[in-house]
């Protein structure tokens, strides 16, 4: 087992001794980190009420590579998840995170019911049926990238379907430009690679988890498409879904994580949320 960096967030990590609801632990996406996520966040953080642990996964930002695929896939960086939950002596939290950290989400619930205590699942990636297009993808990106470096998968992105609340934002293709030119290509080609390997659990699986799920997707995006969210609100006993169309719909996820996490309060405690 490695050990992942981390920094902690929230509206709840400047007093720790504080009441508040079960300590939040996110995971990003696949070829993202702390500091390229920071650019242009999903959520705000700081109007959270919990301490929310935020980690570079395997491979990812400040984290030590390792040369096994297998440990890319997202039940082995679930149990880096776990393990960094040990560290921190956290029994019990909330796990989060988005595409790449959905699925270690997922995959964290079922490995270690009793440590989670809830689900925020975003933009859960392709899956079952459709994983094996997006396999054969990453595979060849790989390949790409030790053969001719980044340059070639960026002049291939306006081609790719960008999701639906991007549509109007001038500045998407640069920050995902951006974001593979911040990489060392050998490290790229492999967390893309351990990618390639990974799936959802079987969909039975899935049904046996009990815990509350807040699930939030978008249109628009074949690598996240929306069966995804769909099907996991159909096999998910208690969830909320909600499906961002436009940049207004993605506006409201931080409310929206805002209000399930205070839903989540530790009992006997109050936890007040900012306007």
């Amino acid at each position: 087992m490695i050990e992942l960096p981390y920094e902690f967030a929230g509206s709840a990590a400047a007093n720790p001794g504080a009441p508040r609801t079960p300590d939040l632990v996110w995971g990003h996406g696949l070829s993202n980190s702390r500091r390229i996520e920071d650019v242009a966040p999903y959520i705000d953080w700081s109007r959270v009420p919990a301490r929310v642990v935020r980690y570079d996964a395997r491979g990812h930002g400040d984290a030590p590579s390792t040369p096994d695929p297998a440990e890319y896939h997202w039940d082995g960086l679930a149990r880096d998840q776990l393990a960094l939950a040990d560290r921190l002596g956290l029994d019990r939290y909330i796990a989060a995170g988005a595409s790449m950290g959905c699925g270690t989400a997922i995959h964290a619930a079922l490995l270690a019911p009793a440590r989670i205590s809830a689900l925020i699942l975003v933009i859960p990636p392709t899956a079952w049926e459709t994983r094996a297009a997006q396999t054969q993808q990453w595979y060849k990106s790989a390949d790409v990238l030790l053969a001719k470096g980044v340059e070639p998968l960026i002049r291939n992105l306006p081609a790719l379907p960008r999701p639906d609340p991007f549509v109007d934002d001038a500045d998407y293709l640069d920050r995902r430009a951006a974001t593979l030119r911040s990489w060392d290509v050998t490290r790229l080609a492999q967390v893309y690679r351990g990618a390639a390997g990974a799936d959802l659990p079987p969909r039975d699986a899935i049904a046996t988890i009990t815990q509350p799920a807040l699930i939030l997707a978008w249109t628009g995006d074949p690598a996240h498409p929306a069966v995804t969210a769909e099907a996991l609100a159909r096999l998910l006993p208690h969830n909320e879904l909600h499906l961002a169309t436009t940049a207004d719909d993605l506006a409201q996820w931080t409310d929206l994580v805002a209000a399930f996490v205070a839903t989540q309060s530790i009992p006997g405690h109050t936890v007040a949320t900012k306007p």
